[in-house]
């Protein structure tokens, strides 16, 4: 099945991380170039799940963003308004057929211990698919937006949960 192992995401990465989202989200696309720019943003907050062999199967792509703000899809975040502790996780996905194996706990804990020696104290999402569930067992709740938020969260779908985690 492979040796899968997580890793910080890389430039080179991108092309394979568009792929795999356009599959998992496509409902949701977005273009590489703003794939891009989160990288550039988030650093080490963005991961790849790699084998030597197989390639990308999986990524996290997060970075700093503040509470209460639901970054726009497929948009540019300039200008990034100032984070005060908190990141914003945008995207989380793994090839279906590595599904139910752990590795989607693996990168989130991961990327928790990057926030955590960052100084970063909070991450929020939008929970989209019916993933409530499995954001909650990870520690998320939900959030009631204010009224900008809710504008744009809607952008993401009816069923889009806004979740927090303090860490």
């Amino acid at each position: 099945m492979g040796d899968w192992t997580w890793r910080s995401m890389e430039e080179r990465d991108l092309v394979q991380v568009v792929a795999l989202a356009d599959r998992l989200f496509p409902d949701h696309p977005e273009d590489a170039a703003h794939f891009g720019e989160r990288l550039a943003l988030g650093a080490r907050l963005c991961l790849a799940l790699s084998d030597a062999h197989a390639g990308v199967a999986g990524y996290a792509v997060a970075y700093p963003w503040p509470l209460g703000r639901v970054p726009p899809l497929n948009r540019s975040l300039a200008p990034v308004p100032s984070a005060e502790g908190a990141a914003y996780l945008h995207d989380l996905g793994i090839e279906p057929a590595l599904a139910g194996a752990g590795q989607a706990g693996a990168g989130l804990a991961l990327l928790i211990g990057r926030m955590r020696e960052a100084g970063l104290h909070d991450l929020a999402l939008v929970a989209v698919n019916g993933t409530v569930r499995f954001w909650e067992r990870h520690g998320f709740r939900s959030c009631a937006p204010g009224d900008a938020t809710a504008r744009t969260l809607a952008s993401y779908g009816g069923e889009a949960r806004y979740m927090i985690r303090t860490l």
